[in-house]
């Protein structure tokens, strides 16, 4: 057994420990906010029920397989089986307040039906026949009801799902045409992500949604060239993946993100077993099928991700569909052993205004504490609690470990303050800004405006105003400082109160922005005439090259 499946057994064990001791709803079920984490848990447990070193740690193995087999019964029954109604062969996904009440939604079935083909495929043979008769229909019902037969238009994770389920449902059920369609579908996607790169960056949990679907059907296809196709397409997806890598950590900038993705990666239970190279934690808020499916990613990506003794730029172009128009848009990120650093040049609007625009990124811990930096002017959406959502009033400068962000905020804004989140470290305030300790990472936060300085139970908060405000941060890792003779957080404040921080030609919309940083040899220059209107230099030459 090797070290992904050995992780894989972990979670496997994990999940189902916490399943056979969750409290039973009236409705048969452990969730009713997502009938998805039913399906999940039940699977753990019915796996683990079978798996001889994992039998002694359950309270009794016939017992825990009877409880899965029920809860897997229980969704299966919720499952539209009517061929005339509008979502015939979709499920409910939130069962409140009760799931005899809940109306089938388009989500659930686009990965869970994937790998229901997968869960009946390795363990239908261990099923009673009642269940296994259920698995039978419902995967008939989720075949005829053709959630899945949509063209490809958006290139996004609903779409690979789709094209996924036509491969893997098409030879299930030999439908040659359906299967046909998959395969140009494949073909069309590894042609657009290869050329054009993923349109959903930095996006969780929906880049392992691509992960899980086509991996699922890469464990299902048996015919050599498509397996080769979708090897070609998984092997992209873990080089991708290995770019923006560190130790559990995904750096720069966030497309779409739930709350378990920032401030902190939470979602992490596929690089676990891909890499290994962090502790897990006991938090699991997106269990999915990691602890089944993996595709070992090509050797190359698993050096880059994991030997990071040198520092590395990552600039990467990828174009984004919005309503039929093709965006360019401009990654960049500087990825070392101890941090990483970067964002997205463009703003763009999200789905939900989800996009972190950048951040500053340490590795996962497992503990309480964030392991992301960031500041943000909030924008639709926000509320106070949640740091995501962001506004359009930021433009940004980024070179190596080093940041910068001028907020140009409209006097009819409804928010007017900055938000910062800072992990849990070891911080010195002071009137110019805030120098910090964060795991081997020295980190300067130098402040235009007024700010204060917020501990909260899992991380630290800054607020800060100016007209307008601004903000530059530089990194340091441990190795770096030694060589600047920084062998202390008060020796780096000290030295980071020497470096010029200037802001001229102020008004509330814009100004120059200039920085030196702690080597004192590149000149930055941020030049904001208004919102969306920026040049950003580099020793006085503007850094087209990165856009």
């Amino acid at each position: 057994m090797n070290g992904q499946q050995q992780r894989q057994k972990e979670i496997i064990r994990a999940v189902a420990l916490t399943a056979q001791s969750l409290p039973m709803l009236a409705g048969g079920l452990w969730f009713h906010h997502d009938i998805r984490d039913n399906f999940y848990y039940a699977s753990y447990l019915f796996a683990a029920a079978l798996d001889e070193e994992i039998q002694p740690l359950l309270d009794n193995s016939s017992d825990a397989k009877k409880k899965a087999e029920g809860v897997l019964a229980r969704v299966l029954q919720l499952q539209q089986q009517d061929p005339a109604a509008p979502l015939y062969g979709h499920f409910p996904l939130n069962l409140n307040p009760s799931p005899e009440e809940a109306k089938a939604h388009e989500l659930p079935v686009e990965l869970m039906g994937s790998l229901m083909v997968y869960f009946y495929t390795r363990y239908g043979q261990h099923m009673g026949a009642e269940l296994s008769d259920g698995f039978e229909r419902a995967l008939r019902h989720i075949y005829e009801g053709g959630f899945y037969r949509k063209p490809l238009q958006l290139f996004n994770h609903h779409e690979a799902k789709y094209t996924a389920a036509k491969l893997i449902f098409g030879q299930w059920y030999e439908d040659q045409e359906l299967l046909e369609d998959g395969i140009a579908s494949l073909k069309r996607t590894i042609e657009r992500v290869t050329t054009q790169g993923m349109p959903e960056y930095g996006a969780l949990p929906w880049f392992w949604h691509w992960v899980q679907a086509f991996t699922c059907a890469w464990e299902l296809t048996a015919e050599p060239a498509l397996k080769q196709q979708l090897a070609e397409l998984l092997d992209y997806l873990w080089r991708e993946r290995a770019l923006f890598y560190l130790k559990g950590a995904w750096v720069g900038a966030h497309s779409r993100g739930w709350p378990h993705d920032a401030p902190a990666d939470r979602n992490v239970l596929h690089d676990y077993v891909q890499f290994g190279d962090f502790p897990r934690g006991d938090r699991m808020p997106r269990t999915e099928y990691a602890g089944f499916l993996c595709y070992p990613a090509p050797e190359d990506a698993l050096r880059r991700a994991l030997e990071r003794s040198q520092p590395e730029v990552v600039a990467k172009q990828m174009i984004k569909m919005d309503t039929g128009e093709e965006i360019p848009l401009h990654s960049y990120a500087y990825v070392t052993k101890d941090y990483a650093a970067g964002g997205m040049w463009e703003r763009v609007k999200e789905f939900d205004n989800e996009q972190i625009r950048w951040m500053v990124s340490f590795p996962v811990t497992g503990e309480a504490s964030v392991n992301q930096l960031y500041f943000f002017h909030p924008g639709d959406g926000w509320r106070e609690g949640d740091p995501r959502h962001q506004s359009e009033y930021a433009e940004v400068l980024y070179d190596k470990n080093r940041i910068l962000t001028l907020f140009p905020i409209p006097e009819q804004a409804e928010q007017q303050e900055i938000i910062g989140v800072l992990p849990k470290g070891a911080w010195i305030t002071k009137e110019t800004g805030l120098f910090g300790q964060v795991q081997n990472g020295f980190v300067s936060i130098l402040l235009h405006g007024r700010y204060t300085f917020e501990e909260l139970e899992e991380y630290n908060v800054v607020r800060l105003q100016g007209e307008p405000a601004a903000v530059a941060v530089e990194i340091l890792g441990r190795q770096e400082a030694e060589k600047l003779a920084i062998d202390s957080l008060p020796a780096f404040a000290e030295r980071m109160g020497g470096v010029d921080f200037t802001l001229r030609q102020a008004s509330r919309l814009g100004g120059k922005l200039t920085y030196t940083g702690i080597s004192q040899q590149d000149l930055l220059e941020l030049i904001v005439a208004g919102p969306g209107q920026s040049v950003a230099r580099l020793n006085r030459e503007e850094m087209n090259d990165f856009r």
